[in-house]
């Protein structure tokens, strides 16, 4: 008398229009977040380091007021910036996160208009069946 044991195996693909260009849209908006995300927090440390009355001249903090200075100077003088000795509250700087923030929404809003494809039904199915057939004496 035999043992008989059968191994089977099932494969199944899929063949699914345009979605590479759903991976893209995913894709490129996560990195307009990421990069507006780091703006948005190298401005809020600026305005960190102003309230606390930071060194200027030390050179992490230089290199922090220049970066950022790029991209506050549209919004430098817009507000008045109330201060008590070297401490200073920027209230331009809270103004520019909002508007950058506002910035990144409408570009991955864009991007999502311009590039989203919805998931629209399967094309086709293929599925491989594989059987092997094993005899124990």
């Amino acid at each position: 008398m035999s043992n008989e044991n059968r191994v089977s195996a099932v494969r199944t693909s899929q063949n699914e229009p345009e979605r590479e260009q759903r991976i893209f849209t995913f894709k490129a908006t996560q990195l307009i977040w990421l990069l507006f995300g780091i703006l948005e927090a190298l401005i809020a440390l600026r305005i960190g380091l102003m309230m606390v009355g930071a060194n200027p001249d030390s050179p992490i903090v230089a290199l922090i007021y220049g970066f950022t200075g790029l991209f506050l100077f549209p919004f430098s003088g817009l507000i008045g910036s109330p201060s008590a000795g070297n401490m200073v509250l920027e209230l331009s700087s809270l103004f520019a996160m909002l508007i950058y923030g506002l910035i990144a929404w409408a570009l991955e809003r864009i991007v999502w208009l311009l590039f989203y494809r919805p998931r629209g039904p399967v094309v086709a199915v293929t599925e491989t069946t594989t059987s092997e057939q094993h005899t124990n004496p």
